[in-house]
């Protein structure tokens, strides 16, 4: 997990690869907790934080289109 001042670092491109990656491990996280294989299942939260906090430093990064 990094915090924002790391990601204000990276380019629009990594961002977005770093929102994938999140992403995809955000749903594996969902099916271990829903099959009970997750033990902590905190991590469902905290990887929903984390693309929260990407998300918005993308939309910052683009600057609002409309």
């Amino acid at each position: 997990v990094m915090n924002s001042k790391e990601l204000r670092e990276k380019s629009v491109e990594e961002l977005q690869a770093a929102l994938d990656e999140q992403q995809l491990n955000q749903f594996r996280l969902r099916m271990a907790k829903a099959t009970g294989q997750l033990g902590k299942t905190h991590e469902v939260q905290v990887a929903r934080k984390s693309i929260a906090r990407i998300k918005t430093i993308l939309t910052e990064k683009q600057g609002n289109g409309s």
